[in-house]
């Protein structure tokens, strides 16, 4: 990293971890985990603080070494695996990112659908008796193509501009949403005070609040937040090389635990608000609603839809870029170094994701893709042990830069045909133990614990295997 790029302070850290918090997934995680789980709100409350905790934790050690040396974690990883090693184990990151890029940004396209609905339906609402949007090609009408080109389109153009303007979207992303959902709330709260007051106060119980029993459910909530964020710690030094020092890292960091707080309030608010609204007259719906597109569809105002509806598309884009779309730029980058840039390697992105968001409907989500995807992931925690194990227990915080980007036979990383063997080892006995909790019936209920499980076993072998 250029030192003169190296200017990310706490503001811009509690940025990005707003909005790893403020996507559809988490505003539905959230307020899932208090409404829909008959979960005592303040057992939720204090396991979500639990788990942002350890999240916290990690962040920290992950993201350290990236800080201090300017290395992305694909880089940082060669360390561990070898040059080569880092290269394939690293592409790992970029496949699964760029599938679920692809399958958000088939979900961002439905939102522009319904925009563009409202609006021709605004002009003339007879325009949808056309034969033409009776048309569909794999499941997709004009208007659906439409706003997948549109979405694969913009987001790759505003993605490829650069680090620079990258941390300006997520600036005004985090802020945006904030500033957004501020005025839901306050939507919510005005239309009837006491009303909206009294279901949001009732959702809590003060009985039984230090009970033994708790202490399982406290787990499984912490445990599912980790499990959340998990996909963001791993490439989390993609993001710290840019932060000025140790401290704005640990300080910024920090504001991720503030970020959920404000986030699960306004969340659980809102959601509780509307649901005590929608029980009441004849029209009184049967479940909860917790994904913010179903709350949006069911307002009665055109204009708070519509305002919705660009919050959303605005938080789900700004979500891509970080969880998504960044990492899988290292990813391609790293793994064909001497044919890729950022431009090319954004271009094989967006094509890519356009096919996977294409195909989402008619085919991939018809056989179980996802389930492959989490077993890609599954390899995440592993190396994350490794990384973690290598850098402050084998190398002792000292890292070689000028050998790290070395593809001679006697520099430091290159080791047995730039794979380091120990490394690989490790990382397939934690992968095995870590993919079992999605493969096997009888350890489902582990799966939110996968990343951690991993990496204790992976970073337990390789200690033993390297500490001599």
């Amino acid at each position: 990293v250029n030192p003169n790029y190296k200017n990310w302070n706490w503001k811009d850290l509690f940025c990005f971890w707003g909005v790893n918090v403020q996507s559809l997934i988490g505003f539905s995680l959230i307020a899932s985990l208090y409404l829909m789980y008959n979960l005592n709100a303040f057992v939720v409350f204090f396991g979500t603080i639990l788990g942002s905790f350890f999240v916290y934790l990690f962040s920290n050690i992950i993201g350290k070494p990236s800080q201090k040396f300017g290395l992305p974690f694909v880089v940082l990883l060669r360390s561990s695996l070898g040059v080569n090693g880092a290269k394939y184990f690293g592409l790992l990151r970029g496949i699964v990112g760029i599938s679920i890029f692809g399958i958000q940004t088939y979900f961002l396209s439905k939102v522009f659908t319904f925009l563009i609905k409202i609006m021709i339906i605004k002009i003339n609402p007879f325009f949808f008796d056309q034969e033409i949007f009776l048309i569909l090609l794999l499941g997709l009408n004009i208007i659906d193509w439409t706003s997948i080109l549109i979405c694969i389109i913009v987001q790759s153009y505003l993605f490829s501009l650069g680090m620079l303007f990258n941390k300006k979207i997520i600036k005004f992303s985090a802020i945006s949403i904030y500033l957004g959902m501020l005025l839901f709330f306050l939507f919510t709260l005005l239309t009837d005070v006491k009303f909206t007051s009294e279901a949001f106060v009732s959702s809590f119980k003060y009985e039984n609040l230090i009970n033994s029993e708790n202490l399982g459910p406290l787990i499984t909530v912490a445990g599912t937040v980790f499990a959340y964020f998990s996909i963001v710690i791993i490439s989390f030094g993609d993001f710290s090389r840019y932060v000025k020092n140790e401290k704005e890292l640990k300080k910024g960091n920090l504001s991720l635990i503030l970020n959920l707080i404000i986030f699960s309030f306004f969340a659980f608010f809102i959601v509780t608000g509307v649901d005590a609204f929608s029980k009441e007259g004849s029209n009184a719906l049967s479940r909860i609603l917790t994904n913010p597109t179903d709350i949006a569809i069911n307002l009665d105002s055109l204009d708070h839809q519509i305002l919705i509806f660009i919050f959303i598309i605005l938080a789900t884009a700004s979500t891509n870029l970080i969880v998504n779309y960044i990492p899988s730029q290292y990813s391609l980058i790293n793994f064909l170094p001497d044919s890729l840039s950022l431009k090319s390697s954004s271009l094989i992105i967006s094509i890519l994701g356009l096919i996977i968001g294409i195909f989402w409907v008619s085919y991939l989500s018809q056989i179980g893709i996802l389930s492959f995807i989490d077993t890609f992931g599954s390899f995440f925690g592993p190396l994350a042990g490794v990384m973690i194990i290598d850098y402050y227990f084998i190398k002792k915080g000292d890292l070689i830069n000028k050998d790290i980007y070395s593809l001679e036979k006697d520099k430091a990383y290159y080791y047995s045909g730039g794979w380091h063997i120990k490394g690989v080892y490790s990382i397939l006995l934690g992968f095995i133990f870590s993919a079992a909790t999605i493969w096997n019936p009888s350890l489902l209920f582990l799966k939110s614990f996968s990343w951690l499980i991993g990496a204790i076993i992976s970073a337990i072998v390789y200690f033993f295997l390297t500490k001599n």
